[in-house]
């Protein structure tokens, strides 16, 4: 029978298919989120560089103005990120030069499709850093 050929031929390659469907996307949300979390790290180390408001108090740096800022723009990419999560140091070396502000966000990706690929239920720790020279 030319039709139950096919019904089995579908059901042993639609599972394969979906996984590597599913996995394609998977892997773009995670570099996505890579590249998301990289931008926010040189944006909040530009901040504290800079003394902007968003993570400064009276012109000096705040650490809880600058870890309330990095977690509203984190989740404003749909990424949810806590205090501890950020590591923030407003006046250090990068690179053996000294006078920066750098910063440090280390999230743990979550797949959204963690029962069809069981490699992404823990997901990786994607980790983004970035500095910034004191301008003050």
């Amino acid at each position: 029978h030319q039709g139950g050929a096919s019904a089995l031929e579908f059901a042993l390659l639609a599972v394969p298919l979906l996984l590597i469907i599913v996995g394609t996307i998977e892997y773009g949300r995670a570099l996505w989120t890579q590249q998301a979390m990289q931008s926010l790290a040189i944006a909040t180390a530009r901040c504290v560089g800079v003394s902007q408001s968003e993570c400064s108090s009276s012109g000096s740096y705040s650490s809880s103005r600058t870890s309330s800022h990095v977690i509203a723009e984190a989740a404003k990419l749909g990424v949810a990120l806590e205090s501890t999560d950020i590591s923030v140091n407003a006046n250090t070396s990068c690179r053996s030069v000294s006078g920066f502000a750098t910063v440090t966000i280390t999230y743990e990706f979550v797949s959204a499709a963690p029962a069809f690929i069981t490699a992404l239920v823990i997901g990786p720790t994607l980790t983004a850093s970035a500095c910034f020279p004191n301008q003050a």
